[in-house]
């Protein structure tokens, strides 16, 4: 069902399985599969950011290495993958342990966007850096070609504040409320204050991104 919705046929019919075991499925069902989806995702991470960078590259010709770079942060975050993971509506293929679907663990966003890389990471190994490509842009193309011009994330902190100060507000803070993931990929979720109360939330693989992401949610809310 999941390769007809995806518009894919696996040669492999146990990578697509793996991609789609999370670790907690496994751990309560020793012996029916090998391993979790966490090799796929480290492996899907990589060919995710090298085929986002190359888009991004050829599709925004005029942009900087500071702007794209910046772009890319935007695009490979755990919240843009898992609102892809959504829109595909991978949760409900996910093999999941019976503490993890009790407590929500099909529609958590650190599990949903893991899962989206983990089935790049199977494509990659099942039929080619090409299909893996064709995947991507097939099914990242809304976030891709909607990210706009660069000055609406590139300099979302300075637009906030200059919109704060025309008001008469002092300026807004940014604090750092999470931090997840391994060290070599790390998510961090920022707050942005404005008059001591919370005005917007972002996740980014920096504190800096995360903290620009918090600008451009409050700016959202003011205009």
């Amino acid at each position: 069902a999941l390769e007809k919705s995806l518009s894919l046929d696996f040669h492999d019919k146990a990578l697509l399985k793996q991609a789609l075991t999370h670790s907690s499925y496994l751990n309560e069902n020793h012996g029916e599969c090998r391993t979790s989806n966490e090799r796929l995702e480290f492996l899907g991470d990589s060919v995710l950011g090298f085929i986002v960078a190359s888009q991004l590259y050829n599709f925004y010709s005029d942009w900087q290495e500071g702007t794209l770079t910046e772009a890319r942060s935007i695009l490979v975050q755990r919240d843009t993958l898992a609102k892809v993971a959504i829109r595909l509506k991978l949760g409900k293929y996910l093999y999941l342990g019976k503490g993890e679907e009790m407590t929500g663990g099909r529609k958590r966003i650190s599990t949903l966007a893991s899962l989206y890389e983990a089935i790049i990471g199977a494509i990659f190994l099942d039929k080619g850096f090409e299909a893996s490509k064709e995947f991507v842009i097939d099914t990242m193309d809304p976030e891709i070609s909607q990210l706009g011009h660069e000055e609406t994330y590139k300099n979302s902190k300075s637009e906030l504040q200059e919109k704060i100060q025309s008001l008469g507000i002092p300026p807004p803070t940014y604090k750092t409320t999470e931090t997840s993931g391994p060290k070599h990929k790390q998510t961090f979720v920022a707050e942005v204050y404005v008059n001591r109360e919370v005005s917007g939330s972002g996740s980014g693989s920096s504190k800096s991104n995360a903290e620009k992401n918090a600008a451009i949610d409050a700016l959202k809310k003011l205009t």
